[in-house]
Parts: C-alpha cells; structure tokens; sequence
C-alpha cells in the first residue's frame, strides 16, 4: 500500500503526520481541554524542544484513533515513516521552544560558531554550497521511536522472515546477549586541508566508507586535489548497543535448535535490559547494510536485524506468556473438586509409577513460595529439591516431564555443563572485536526452573558456581573486565547418583553423594529414592509398565489426568497470590523447628536440620497456599509442609532392623583401604597388604573378610580369583 506512493504523497502524509502530533485529543473525563496528559504529544514537543526529553515516542494506535490508514501504513512501511513523523515533528519544534534552551552541548557550540563564520564570508544572498548545507540529522537533537498498536500479536523468531524486511514488527524473547554501550557515528563531519570547507556525510548503517577527497567548487576549479580529515567535535554520535534475543523453549519445535535474532538498539532504548530478560521488543525488521570491501566479499547475500524501538521486560503472569487465557469456571469446577491436591500432583508423569510424595514436592516447586525482602534483604521464594537415588527409579524421567510442565524452564546434565555455562560466558564479537556478555542455563532459566541431570558428575570448579544462585538468587560476573550482577531467579531440581552406583545406607549422605555440606542445605528437600526389592511393590511396578507399552497411556486409576495446559495455566493462576503467615501460626512453626532440631540432634542426623530448615517449611506451607488460592497460610499447610519434610528425611534413614552401629567397623576398613589406591592408574591393591594395613589399625581378620565381602556385594570393588588383588569398580 505504502510502497506504491509518489513524492506528493509523502508530502501529504508528511501534513497528516504533523497534524496528528499537534492536534491528537486524548479523551479524559473532568480535564479541561487543554490539560497536558490530554494533549501528549504537544507537552512531549515542548519537553524535546527545551532539551529536557531525547525521545519523542508516538504510539500508532492513538494515530489508528485518528486516521487508521496512516497507522496501517506506518506499520507497512516503518523506515520511511519514521522519517516523516520525524521531518513533521522537526517543523513543529519552533513552536514549542521558549527561549534558548538551558542544556548546551560542544554540538551547539560548534554549530553557533560555524553558522557565525560562515556568515560573515558569505556574501549576502549567496546560497550555500549543497555539500556544505547543515544535513536534517545533525540539526535534529532528539528520537523518534514507534510503539506498536495493542492488537499486534507477538511473533515467533522463526516467524520472521523476509515479507517482514520494512515492517513495524513485535518478538518476544529472552535476551541471551548483551554488548557493552558504544557510540555510532550519525553525521560524519569533514573539513578540508586546503579550501577550509566543510562536508558533512550522513550514515545510514553501522559501518561506512569515509569521503576522502574535498568536493567543494574552490577544490574542483583549481583542482587543488584537497585532502578531507574528520572532525569529531562537528559530527555526531548516537548510544548504541546490540542484544542477541532467543526464543522461548515452549516455542521450539522438538528436535530443533532455538533461534535467535540480533535487535539494534540506540539512544534512550540503552542499558534497558540484562541477559536473561525477558522482553517484547517491537522495532523495524531491516537487513544489514554493509559497504565497502566487506560488501564486496559477502556480494548479494546479508544478515538481518531488528532495529528496536520499544522495548518492555515481561514480568507478567505465566499464563499471558503462554497464551492461553483465563480459566472457565468449568475448568476451575474441574481442578478444585475433593482431593484436588492429590489429583494435581498424581497429574504429574502419570506414566512413572509411584513416587506419590515426590511428585507432590515437585508440584509445590512450580508453584513456588513468596520471596520476602524485609528491609533490603532478599529471602528467596523458589524451591529448590534434589533428587537422590538408584539407577532406573525414573529420576530423568521427572526432570524432564518438569521440564516440559514449566513455561520457562533449561534442562542440563552435569557432564554436558560447565561453570561457564551455567552461569554466564563472555565472548568476543567476531565483527567488532569487542567483549560482550552471554548468560547461561541459570541465567536463562530467570523466573522458571532449571533442571540438572547428573549433578555428582560435575566437576567440583563448575557446581560451586551454584553456590550463589541457589540462596541470593543472582549471579555475580567478573570476568575479562566485565563487572556485573545478573538475576538468576530459578528454582532448581537436581538429580543424582549415589557414589558408586547404588545407595549405600551403611554410609553418610555426604559419603554417598560426595558433595559439600554447603551444597545440599541450600536444597529444601533431599529426596531418596532406593529400588529395594520387595514382591508386591515390584508385581504393581511390572503391570504398570506393561499396560504403558501396550496402550501408550497410564493405566486407569481412580484420578483423571489434567491435562498439561489446563495444569500449567491453573498453576499460573496459583502464582499470582501472595499469601502471609498469620501471628497465631508463629509459636506453632517456631515450636515445631526447635522440636525437629532437638531430634536431630539426639538422633545425629546427617541432613543438616539449620534455619535454612525452617525456612523451606515456611516456603513449602506458603506454595500449598497459593495451590488452594487463599491469602492466609493455615495450619494444615504447615502439617504438609512438615510431614513433607519428615518424609524426605526418612528416605535418608536405613531400615530400623539394620543397626548402624555395628557396621562402623566395615566403613574404617573401607575408608583404609581406599587410601591405599594410587592416584592415577590402575585404582587397585594387594589383598595380603590391605590385610595387613587393617590389622595393624586394630580390627580383626574376621571384620576384614566381612567388610570384604560387604563392600563386593555392593559393587564396590572385585576380588580376583586367586585372592591376590582387590580392584575398585
């Protein structure tokens, strides 16, 4: 439509442009007519014209109130109109301006000071040369900037494409990339070596091609062969600065790789937004002009960017973000009828079979607890669980049915991770050279859930890194110059394998996980789950996933699976209230904790019952708030939250009929004859030595044959059959 317009046209949309800008009405009820929030974009000309604005924003769907076709072509053809609504907004300033404005730059300076000279050695009525005429761009001292109209729907990355090259478009995403601020040169200011005279070179891209010899009339008729030299105090510089936006995981087909798109911002859009954002950015799809020599390497082909012009961090509802609208009152009918707690959380992989209490734990971590900041300090909300356990009890299978579930969500495993990667890289740009910050998996994962696999598998350097995530729920950058903190707010769900292979309960936590104290008392909940033989459990487990691999569904049960949308648009809705702890529960919690921690201590528990303890139950009793949408936490929400707590610290417990104490001597055996491997190489020793070594530390060849015997039951090491050597699996 805009497309096929003449030059007499453009002036005519030009006159409708000004007109809007001077004339639009903002209908307001008990204003006079005159009112300034009624009249926005004169009292925003008035502000730009006395320098205390640098942008001039116009929002295309008070033009569409106006005059719809203008908006239509606005968003059709956005570069150009950019330019008229600029060149209208220009012609209006006089206008506005009472008096001189109070901020001056060396800009004005500079400008004042050529206008005077060259007044003095033109001759009056001599016109200027048109390489030396002021061009617009260095006259106009602010922005404008286009906002969409409300309509316009979001797009997809991997939507836009080349019908788009031209157009106002909107993308939502999360900001992956971040350069550092930079000046771009607008107007290039030239002054020559022999005549004196001045040129001026707008530029239109990020890169150009400097003018180098003088083409003024003195020049050309002596052919005095006048050298060019830039001027940096005549040109002009613009903020610049360029972000690298992915999609949404939710919005990537399976089996494909996220894409991204690089978005050009500049001037006042600047220092709006860190990675790990989440941002709708509305600008012009515009492909990269390139010149010179790079052109001439690259021919025809050319990236595209979006040159962004209004840019807004989305820190809604989860429900807007997915896109699926409020719940009927059917749906909700559906969901709080009896027993809903129970039928959300066995909604939750309804395939896996079992794990009743655990899935129920991983509901409240999507819903999450309420953050505090009590005067400045910052007590986190989300829940963070690890998921302990044997080989095949379906540990991945929950994270990555969690990973599906949550709208925003990173799934990892340790092997595949590093420092780098989880918390944040920085990169050199291969164009410009320069330092840029990229975020990583807890990064990305901001207001969501990062789920790590394998988490004993990494290395000790890279999971300290998620020291800090997992309490301040930020992340600390000081790298290569860059100095920074960035939101990593995210609930983490960990999985992991005992050392060795399976679960020894003659043995410590830590001794079984091999990771630091202060690593597992940052997670709420330590959940073990052992595969212990048992005839029934196992007969219910083997027709469970038979009828699975026949129908491809769960078998009936007495719950009806919700469905995943209807779950996470409900859990949505959940994370909008924000439920307080009432005075009458104080003395019952605080009653509770000294209570649990007394146990703890009598029973020298290994799972570091602290305040942190008692903040999980608080955080625990205020998610299952928020699931039944109430403001005040109760007291049955607290017996919940606690007996969700005793159940994971009973998973931790061996049998009662196993006595602990007898088996101490098998674990100083154990411990003594692993100092006797060789760090490197074969991770074996000889019997009759280690025999020795054991003896000599006062326990008896009858313990060491037993400790022997124990530890090659679990796999721990093989004894060969000549009962020489002792090898470690």
């Amino acid at each position: 439509m805009a497309g096929a317009r003449g030059r007499g046209d453009y002036a005519e949309e030009r006159e409708k442009a000004a007109a809007f800008l001077e004339g639009f009405q903002r209908s307001a009820a008990g204003r006079q007519p005159q009112h300034k929030e009624q009249r926005p974009y004169c009292a925003q000309l008035e502000a730009v014209a006395q320098r205390e604005r640098a942008a001039l924003w116009v929002d295309l769907e008070d033009v569409a109130e106006e005059d719809p076709a203008l908006a239509e072509a606005a968003c059709e053809n956005a570069p150009r109109y950019q330019r008229l609504f600029a060149d209208a907004a220009a012609e209006l300033l006089p206008r506005f301006r009472r008096g001189e404005p109070a901020r001056k730059d060396a800009l004005d300076v500079y400008l004042e000071h050529r206008l005077l000279l060259e007044g003095r050695a033109r001759e009056p009525g001599q016109p200027r040369e048109p390489q030396n005429r002021f061009p617009p761009e260095l006259l106009r001292r602010f922005e404008l900037y286009f906002k969409a109209p409300v309509g316009t729907k979001a797009r997809v990355i991997r939507e836009v494409k080349a019908d788009s090259i031209g157009k106002l478009v909107t993308i939502r995403g999360i900001v992956t990339r971040v350069s550092e601020v930079k000046p771009r040169m607008v107007v290039a200011t030239y002054s020559c070596d022999q005549c004196g005279a001045e040129t001026y070179q707008p530029i239109q891209s990020s890169t150009f091609m400097p003018l180098l010899m003088c083409p003024s009339r003195e020049c050309q008729t002596d052919r005095a062969g006048g050298r060019l030299y830039l001027q940096s105090r005549g040109s002009k510089f613009i903020k610049y600065q360029e972000l690298k936006i992915q999609e949404h995981s939710d919005q990537v087909p399976v089996g494909n790789l996220p894409r991204s798109i690089n978005v050009s911002v500049q001037g006042e859009n600047t220092r709006l937004v860190q990675p790990g954002d989440h941002v709708s950015v509305t600008g012009i799809f515009l492909p990269v002009r390139q010149t010179g020599f790079r052109q001439l390497l690259q021919g025809l082909l050319s990236d595209t960017y979006l040159e962004a012009h209004h840019i807004v961090c989305v820190s809604k509802s989860e429900q807007e973000e997915v896109g699926e609208g409020e719940l009927t009152e059917e749906e909700l009918r559906q969901i709080t009828e009896e027993d809903f707690y129970d039928k959300l959380a066995a909604s939750i992989a309804p395939e896996i079979y079992g794990h009743e209490d655990v899935k129920k734990a991983l509901l409240l971590l999507l819903v999450g607890g309420v953050d505090q900041n009590p005067r400045g300090m910052k007590i986190r909300g989300n829940i963070n669980i690890c998921l302990m356990g044997d080989p095949g009890v379906a540990k991945s299978q929950l994270l990555s049915y969690i990973t599906r579930l949550a709208p925003r969500s990173q799934y990892t495993t340790g092997r595949g991770s590093s420092g780098v990667g989880l918390t944040a890289a920085v990169l050199r740009d291969p164009l410009t050279g320069e330092l840029t910050l990229e975020g990583g998996a807890l990064v990305l994962a901001d207001q969501g859930v990062c789920c790590i696999d394998e988490f004993d598998k990494m290395l000790e350097s890279d999971r300290t890194a998620i020291h800090e995530v997992m309490e301040q729920q930020t992340l600390s950058i000081a790298k290569a110059g860059i100095l920074t903190t960035l939101n990593a707010r995210c609930a983490i769900l960990a999985a992991a394998n005992p050392a060795y292979g399976r679960y020894n309960p003659k043995r410590s936590l830590e001794q079984n996980l091999q990771l630091p104290a202060a690593l597992l008392s940052r997670f709420d909940l330590l959940w073990l789950i052992q595969d212990r033989p048992d005839h029934d459990n196992d007969l219910r487990l083997a027709q469970h996933i038979t009828y699975v691999h026949q129908h491809n569904r769960q078998p009936p049960s007495q719950f009806q699976q919700l469905d995943m949308g209807l779950m996470r648009r409900y859990i949505a809705m959940c994370k909008q209230k924000q439920p307080a702890v009432p005075e009458s529960l104080a003395d019952y919690i605080t009653a509770a904790y000294v209570e649990m921690r007394k146990e703890a201590w009598a029973s020298k528990d290994t799972t570091y019952t602290s305040a942190r303890t008692l903040l999980a139950i608080l955080r625990l009793a205020t998610a299952l708030a928020r699931l039944r949408r109430v403001d005040v936490v109760e007291k049955e929400d607290v017996n919940e939250a606690m007996r969700l707590m005793e159940m994971s610290k009973d998973s931790l417990v061996a049998d009662k009929g196993q006595p602990s104490r007898t088996q101490q001597p098998s674990e100083l055996i154990f411990a003594a004859i692993r100092e006797m491997v060789p760090v490197g190489g074969v991770r074996s020793v000889r019997l009759a030595e280690a025999e020795q070594r054991c003896i000599s530390k006062g326990f008896t060849p009858a313990q060491f044959h037993a400790a022997l015997e124990d530890y090659e039951e679990l796999n721990v090491w093989q004894v060969n059959q000549q009962k020489t050597r002792l090898t470690f699996v």
